[in-house]
């Protein structure tokens, strides 16, 4: 029996030692951890539980069959994050750079199917050149059984993917599928071609940075969701974001009390709006004073900056947050704030996550870029968002609700359940200058001083329509409140939503306008 016992042993240390001490020494003089450092960061200590240490790939071809290292390059298994259940892989670029063999795919697989079958998030570590080009067809087969599980579990369980160092070619689109994606600066990369590739075939000269580092990715593409200065930033950032979900959609997300008075007042909330209704102020400052603690979890904080969206904590209970921010472009809807924002409604509203939308919106951004880019499609996705989701979904209105974007902002025509305004609260078909443009078009150029007679109508329509008592009056407004008192008001309508049931009609799945 010890002989054996000693064979495991040995066998157990030799899986743990990846490709080996002189690629680990590599790999880590490049400022990255292993794929098991990373597991071990990632989960509560002493948590993991690996299988398929043992497993080897099964190419012949190429003399691979004299490169033999246990659990191929791609560690597997489970754990906990503040002690609940998660299902982890982590790629091991120190064996074949981390390449998808066809046991590399079916121990990712196993780790999917497993977490299916027991409601619990899969979390992603991902650090892989790509396919093993030695298994050929095989390897991309690998990919498509990866990725037909990633669609099958979108909506039943929370995916996460961290990308920790390259993901070229086939190896972006598992990422692509899942919920959520972290990047670390400087060191982690997704692209479909790398930039030899594109030299050869356009001509452009690109960085991988340039082409698809971090950065990129959160400012311009949208494809990740988070920039983390480090990898242990990444991973601590993506334990973080699992304690505002639920492990699976049929459970609702976690409830932490808190000590933060759920009818504590802040009166900084009934200046905040300026009196000039031309003049900006920061949304972010409005969330972080309702919110429990002040803390808000913001999601893809630096792309389509004229909306926000994240997660927070109201009297315990996690809860989405829509938000428009006047900072930047006014507030005002355009085609990646539309896509950005109505991703995250569905998320919210696929793992029974309550929504608070802060509602200060001018329109949608004209323009000839924004209609022949599709602005009318991309705007009916957040709009599709909305109507759809029927977790509850409260909406205040602190400034300008104006035109179609009134109506997609979570309005309450298309089943908001409860629906707040500050008194600053415009709502309107377009703002004053725009309506007494059209409505008294006539009267101001005929008059002896148009710009006279323009400012006094102005001031009449803002009077008589640009307030929210308009639609209190018809009960599209369900209360105008102190903005003092909108904590422990959204607090109060959480509680009261606690019970909420709404369905959507019978369907195989609606034809959101992608």
């Amino acid at each position: 029996m010890s002989n054996k016992l000693e064979k495991l042993q040995h066998l157990r240390q030799e899986s743990q030692q990846g490709g080996g001490p002189e690629r680990i020494a590599r790999h880590k003089e490049k400022g990255k951890m292993t794929a098991r450092e990373r597991i071990e960061l990632l989960l509560d200590k002493g948590s993991f539980r690996e299988i398929d240490a043992f497993v080897t790939h099964r190419e012949r071809n190429f003399g691979m069959d004299k490169q033999q290292f246990l659990g191929d390059s791609v560690v597997t298994g489970w754990g906990t994050v503040d002690g609940r259940l998660v299902y982890v892989f982590s790629q091991d670029f120190t064996v074949f750079g981390g390449s998808l063999s066809q046991v590399h795919a079916e121990k990712v697989c196993k780790i999917m199917d497993m977490a299916m079958r027991n409601g619990a998030p899969v979390i992603g570590l991902n650090d892989s050149g790509g396919a093993r080009i030695q298994e050929g067809v095989v390897s991309l087969g690998g990919y498509a059984d990866i990725f037909l599980r990633n669609t099958l579990a979108s909506g039943v369980i929370p995916q996460i993917s961290a990308i920790m160092g390259p993901c070229a070619g086939g190896a972006v689109f598992s990422p692509a599928l899942t919920d959520f994606i972290y990047m670390v600066k400087e060191s982690s990369y997704m692209f479909i071609t790398g930039p030899d590739v594109v030299k050869a075939v356009t001509g452009e000269e690109v960085s991988f940075e340039e082409l698809g580092g971090a950065m990129t990715h959160n400012e311009k593409s949208g494809v990740a969701h988070m920039a983390a200065e480090t990898e242990a930033d990444a991973l601590y950032l993506i334990r973080e974001l699992m304690s505002y979900l639920p492990s699976n959609n049929m459970e609702d997300p976690p409830f932490v009390p808190t000590k933060d008075d759920s009818l504590r007042t802040e009166t900084a909330l009934n200046n905040i709006v300026p009196d000039n209704p031309n003049k900006p102020y920061d949304i972010k400052e409005v969330i972080h004073l309702i919110m429990d603690d002040g803390i808000f979890y913001e999601i893809q904080e630096h792309y389509a900056q004229n909306i926000v969206v994240g997660f927070a904590r109201l009297g315990g209970f996690s809860v989405g947050i829509v938000a428009n921010q006047p900072m930047v472009l006014a507030g005002v809807l355009d085609i990646a704030a539309s896509e950005k924002a109505g991703r995250f409604v569905r998320f919210c509203d696929s793992f029974n996550i309550p929504l608070i939308v802060f509602e200060d919106v001018p329109g949608f951004l004209p323009g000839i870029n924004q209609e022949h880019g599709g602005i009318i499609r991309h705007g009916a996705k957040l709009l599709y968002a909305f109507c759809e989701a029927t977790v509850p979904k409260i909406t205040v209105v602190t400034r300008k609700a104006y035109g179609g974007a009134y109506c997609v902002m979570n309005s309450k025509h298309i089943r908001s359940d409860l629906n707040l305004a500050w008194p600053t609260a415009e709502i309107a078909v377009m703002g004053p200058d725009g309506a007494v443009n059209i409505i008294f078009r006539r009267e101001i150029t005929s008059a002896d001083d148009p710009v006279t007679r323009k400012t006094e109508l102005v001031d009449d329509y803002r009077e008589q329509f640009a307030n929210p008592y308009e639609a209190a009056r018809r009960g599209y407004i369900d209360d105008v409140i102190e903005p003092s008192q909108t904590r422990p008001r959204l607090i109060n309508a959480l509680n009261m939503l606690q019970n909420k049931r709404d369905h959507n009609p019978p369907k195989k799945h609606g034809n959101i306008p992608l």
